[in-house]
């Protein structure tokens, strides 16, 4: 059979947080009415007043191109992109199409243990379009209504080389992406309300060959899961129609969730269509060398960057590392909690663990959480100091899950200080061991499990608030 090889690149939007939109003041806030948030500029209409450039979505876009490597223009230039579709108000979309800010950058992710580099081909700064609402199916709809509040919205759009092998691939890539967009605070990136939308381009090729084969455009996948299976069933599409003999049609295609299939939407246009030409409201200017350089120092410290110093400085494992790093508001909490506690491995654990399986089980992120960076490292002192065993840390730790109340406040009131009274605790163990002879003759005959069960029986008597480890040494002693 036939062998082939999947090859794909991914067309990345991102919605810029600006106040407001590319080229007037209108407002960007996502939600409010259909239509409110409009004026002549945006919506294209004749006597209008001229295009005003918004220099905070010109320095997110630079800082965008610099965080992935690009080589950046030596001039802001916009041009006209002409084509017709309903969601387009203007019947031509403003986008950077002969100088984008960003060209030959790259990316990397780690996939299999090993390091994946996908190239950047370019990044450019253009005006977003329309929303539509369908009624019903995108393809079967009867009609479709049109909110013109995202027409004019800063829109960053990234190109990737076609680099990508496979649909997990394209679901990593796409999460480092948006890590990095967000470390740099230009971007919310969700998903699902726009604000990062992904379209794939997909082709298959013989093994062995350079020739790339058609292919098609994927869209309409509005999560990280919907990328991976919409590429999954688009490969497998298009290799069932080489192996019947047939030839892939170059087209796009939509992505249906409910029905996980895709379906042809139109044919592919190509650059020609677009008939684009510099726009003659907004003349070209250069980028000043000073104003870059100003803007690649107010870049933060990146995931690669953080990734290796978690496991440099703190000697933390590449999966804690990856994990803890993956986010910035992660990264962030990890290094407020050794501020109070520095105890990079024992501080890991329990975000990793206690922290994220809290939050996973609620649905929650780490923003939302009610445990403040200050109150788990005030719970870690208390179980390092022997105050409270680790079984009642993560008691503890769970009604500051609940409540966010300090851990303090939470041991006083429920009582759960940590016996370490040896006149306290002689009175318990001895009270368990002449209630339990059997375990202390099974335990003397050389079955180590007895002081198992003695230990716990112990455990129970005091709810948990023993100290285990003067526990063991005064329950050893007294088996001696």
């Amino acid at each position: 059979m036939q062998e082939f090889e999947t090859i794909i690149g991914l067309e990345v939007h991102i919605e810029l947080l600006t106040n407001t939109k590319l080229f007037c003041g209108c407002g960007t806030a996502f939600g409010a009415g259909p239509n409110t948030q409009v004026c002549p500029v945006c919506m294209g209409m004749p006597g209008g007043t001229l295009p005003l450039l918004n220099k905070r979505a010109l320095e997110f876009t630079i800082k965008a191109a610099l965080a992935l490597n690009c080589r950046i223009t030596s001039q802001v230039a916009f041009d006209r992109k002409n084509y017709f579709y309903a969601d387009l108000p203007k019947g031509f979309q403003v986008s950077q199409y002969f100088h984008p800010m960003g060209r030959d950058g790259f990316l990397e992710f780690r996939v299999g243990g090993e390091t994946k580099r996908v190239g950047i081909h370019q990044l450019h700064l253009e005006e977003d379009t329309g929303k539509l609402t369908h009624i019903g199916d995108i393809i079967s709809s009867p009609y479709s209504r049109v909110d013109f509040n995202r027409a004019g919205v800063p829109l960053m759009e990234i190109v990737s080389e076609p680099d990508i092998r496979t649909a997990e691939e394209a679901r990593l890539y796409l999460q480092k992406l948006r890590a990095i967009i967000r470390y740099l605070g230009i971007s919310d990136c969700k998903m699902e309300e726009g604000s990062m939308r992904c379209d794939a381009n997909i082709s298959l090729r013989p093994v062995g060959s350079e020739k790339f084969g058609d292919k098609t455009e994927l869209k309409n996948m509005n999560s990280f899961r919907s990328v991976f299976r919409g590429i999954e069933y688009e490969v497998e599409r298009q290799r069932a129609v080489l192996l019947s003999g047939d030839n892939v049609i170059s087209e796009t295609r939509h992505w249906d969730e409910n029905t996980g299939v895709t379906k042809s939407m139109r044919g592919k246009l190509v650059s020609a269509d677009y008939r684009c030409f510099p726009d003659p409201k907004i003349p070209p200017y250069p980028v000043s060398g000073v104003w870059i350089s100003e803007i690649k120092s107010s870049i933060p410290e990146l995931p690669d960057a953080r990734y290796q110093r978690f496991m440099e400085e703190h000697g933390l494992q590449s999966s804690a590392a990856e994990l803890l790093s993956s986010a910035k508001e992660l990264a962030d909490y990890y290094d407020a909690v050794l501020t109070f506690h520095n105890d990079p491995k024992t501080v890991s654990n329990w975000i990793t663990s206690e922290l994220m399986g809290h939050l996973n089980a609620a649905g929650l992120e780490i923003a939302q959480s009610k445990v403040q960076p200050q109150d788990l490292g005030k719970l870690l002192q208390s179980m390092e100091k022997g105050e409270i065993s680790g079984k009642i840390a993560k008691t503890v730790f769970e009604e500051m899950f609940n409540t966010g109340l300090a851990p303090d406040v939470i041991i006083k009131e429920k009582g759960l200080t940590q016996i370490s009274d040896t006149d306290a605790l002689t009175g318990i163990i001895d009270a368990v061991l002449a209630a339990n002879p059997q375990s202390i003759e099974d335990f003397r005959s050389g079955k180590k499990k007895a002081l198992g069960f003695l230990v716990g029986q112990i455990m129970k008597d005091t709810k948990g608030q023993a100290n285990p480890q003067l526990l063991n040494e005064m329950l050893l002693e007294k088996l001696k």
